[in-house]
């Protein structure tokens, strides 16, 4: 939920309406497609300014990847524990 808000919360400020940001937010993290508003199935994301596509495919990738994954591939601990197996 952090993800999103805080996601939703960098588009709006960019300067999407907020309905079009949370829906495209999520729509990308769920990998669902399209979202409602201008990012809605009668139109598409380029619309989203390019700073803007940059955290909407952050999102993807976490939604993708797994946000636990991709959290475990950043920690050190992990990397240290790797080493010493």
């Amino acid at each position: 939920l952090v993800l999103v808000f805080l996601s939703a919360t960098i588009l709006v400020a960019l300067g999407m309406e907020p309905l079009s940001s949370f829906s495209g937010v999520i729509a990308t993290t769920g990998n669902v497609g399209p979202g409602l508003g201008s990012v809605g199935p009668m139109s598409n994301y380029s619309l989203v300014p390019s700073t803007g596509k940059w955290v909407l495919t952050v999102t993807m990738l976490l939604g993708r990847l797994e946000i636990y994954g991709l959290l475990l591939f950043f920690t050190p601990a992990i990397w240290k524990m790797r080493s010493r197996i």
